[in-house]
This record gives C-alpha cells, sequence and structure tokens, in this order.
C-alpha cells in the first residue's frame, strides 16, 4: 500500500480564510485523481484547467455539490485546495479526507500563519 498523502487544514497567510495544503513526495497526476475519487460523495467536476507557465503552477476549476473550489499544484510539491468564499465546502472536504486512508492530516500551529502578512 503506498504512503498516505500528508495535508495540512491551515490559515492563509495573514488571512483568516483556510486553506488545504498537500505535500506531495510524487508529482505525477496521480494525486490529482485520487483526490478526485476521495471526493466523490460531493460529485467533483473540473470545469477548467490553466497552465500557469510562469511559476510552472496548474489551477483547477472545479464545481462540486458542496459548491466551488480551486485546486492548485506546482512544481514544488505542494498542492492547495482552496475555497475563500465557500469555507463549508472546504469543511466538507476535510472531513472526507479525515475519513479516507488515502489522506493523513498534519495538525498546525495556526497563529504561524496568522501572524504574517504578505
Amino acid at each position: 500500500m503506498r504512503k498516505p498523502y500528508i495535508y495540512r487544514l491551515r490559515p492563509g497567510y495573514g488571512s483568516d480564510k483556510l486553506l488545504l495544503e498537500f505535500m506531495l513526495a510524487d508529482l505525477g497526476a496521480e494525486f490529482i485523481n485520487d483526490l478526485l475519487i476521495a471526493l466523490h460523495a460531493i460529485s467533483p467536476v473540473v470545469d477548467s484547467v490553466e497552465e500557469l507557465w510562469l511559476n510552472d503552477e496548474v489551477l483547477m476549476r472545479v464545481s462540486s455539490t458542496q459548491g466551488a473550489f480551486l485546486l492548485a499544484k506546482n512544481t514544488w510539491g505542494f498542492a492547495f485546495l482552496t475555497a475563500e468564499e465557500n469555507q463549508s465546502c472546504l469543511k466538507c472536504i476535510t472531513d472526507i479526507l479525515n475519513d479516507s486512508s488515502l489522506f493523513e492530516r498534519e495538525e498546525v500551529d495556526f497563529e504561524k500563519y496568522n501572524n504574517l502578512a504578505i
């Protein structure tokens, strides 16, 4: 069995909005497939994919029965799932990932992120 994906539920830097940060050992497309399969209960649909060439980031706009969210993946081994205007969707996604054997939550100190402004 493969190791679970590690993720953190945390605020954005200097923000009160939460996001999910994933630390990826493998940058392959398998992560996105695994995430969408894990989220099957909210019927995620990828509406658009943008490749941001400036920083080699992929930005996916996803709709679901819980609302819309963004999934960004970069070449440094991180992915971020955000739903700034729909934090209840983020909570639902977090609950689903907490119950999945493919994902493991790493707890963080929220103050570490709230005290930094960019």
